[in-house]
């Protein structure tokens, strides 16, 4: 800011003309408007600081968040030949979705042989059956002996019991023959996919993985912002990926455990070097933001819930 001077006129007492002369500003003068500046800048920063110290006082956040989600992995249940496959990665599929096909030739022969064992152990049950009613009638004449009519009695039995066998045989090879189709068991999208047309996959194999739509946010707060948290409080969520847009969620459970309890390999505390850390507890919150197709949320994203302690 330039400083403005005040003009004086002097004379030089012998009637010349008269002399103008700048005078500076006294130093009072000079701090009146710095003052002013001060307290409208004052005023403004309380004017700023007070809101954010109340939202301060009924918010609690976190940045350790992330999207959380169920990812069901499929594996064969027989081991054969891959013959098609019927998804590409990344492909939304429905529940029931034929995913790939395996060989099914060795099980459809397993099966037609253990149709032909099952009437050959049908077809002897029912002679023994019927050897048995006829024992029974030659007994109640007086004909045959009582440990012959057992010795019918245990026959029939026995072919009875290798008939259900076989059937029980017959079941599990037409089961294996269904599962060489392998299909998807929810709805979701294909991930991690490492199955190709003509490849060799053993029982249990992982072939890819499926992630359904349903999501959830898992935020790991300090154990010393739960003071006032619990469920159904309203969390303001903000996707990393999706700046602009906000999400409307609640808390759903707290983990009964912090983070650190459950790790595979937790700290031993009582070797004589503690040191205290704080401890974060994990928060499952559910989105109440009805999906969008434009707004894909998958696990792992990065995530900020805000949530309304008040």
């Amino acid at each position: 800011m330039i400083e403005t001077t005040e003009e004086k006129v002097k004379t030089n007492g012998h009637g010349d003309a008269p002399i103008k002369v700048l005078v500076p500003p006294s130093p009072a003068k000079r701090k009146r408007p710095w003052i002013g500046i001060a307290a409208a800048a004052a005023v403004v920063a309380i004017l700023i600081l007070i809101p954010t110290v109340h939202s301060a006082l009924i918010h609690e956040s976190t940045d350790d968040a992330f999207v959380d989600g169920h990812i069901v992995s499929i594996a064969p249940k027989v081991a054969g030949q891959v013959i098609a496959v019927h998804v590409t990665d990344n492909q939304l599929v429905k529940a029931g979705d034929l995913l790939a096909e395996i060989d099914p030739r060795d099980y459809q022969a397993k099966v037609t042989e253990q149709q032909g064992k099952l009437g050959a152990a049908e077809a002897e049950a029912r002679r023994a059956a019927a050897d048995l009613k006829r024992y029974e009638e030659i007994f109640r004449q007086d004909e045959i002996s009582q440990q012959q009519l057992d010795n019918a009695r245990a026959a029939a039995a026995t072919a009875e019991s290798t008939a259900a066998k076989e059937r029980g045989a017959l079941e599990t090879d037409k089961l294996n023959l269904s599962y060489t189709k392998i299909l998807a068991p929810q709805t979701g999208r294909v991930t991690r996919k490492s199955l190709e047309t003509g490849a060799y996959v053993a029982v249990g194999q992982a072939l890819l993985s499926i992630v359904p739509e349903n999501v959830w946010v898992t935020a790991n707060f300090k154990e010393t912002q739960l003071t006032r948290m619990h469920p159904g409080q309203k969390v303001a969520i903000r996707v990393d990926a999706y700046p602009d847009r906000k999400l409307e969620g609640r808390i759903d459970s707290i983990q009964s455990g912090t983070g650190e309890r459950f790790s595979m390999l937790p700290p031993e505390n009582a070797t004589g070097n503690y040191v205290k850390v704080v401890q974060r507890i994990p928060v499952k919150i559910l989105i109440d933001t009805p999906p969008d197709e434009g707004f894909r949320l998958a696990p792992g994203m990065s995530v900020v819930p805000t949530v309304t302690v008040q």
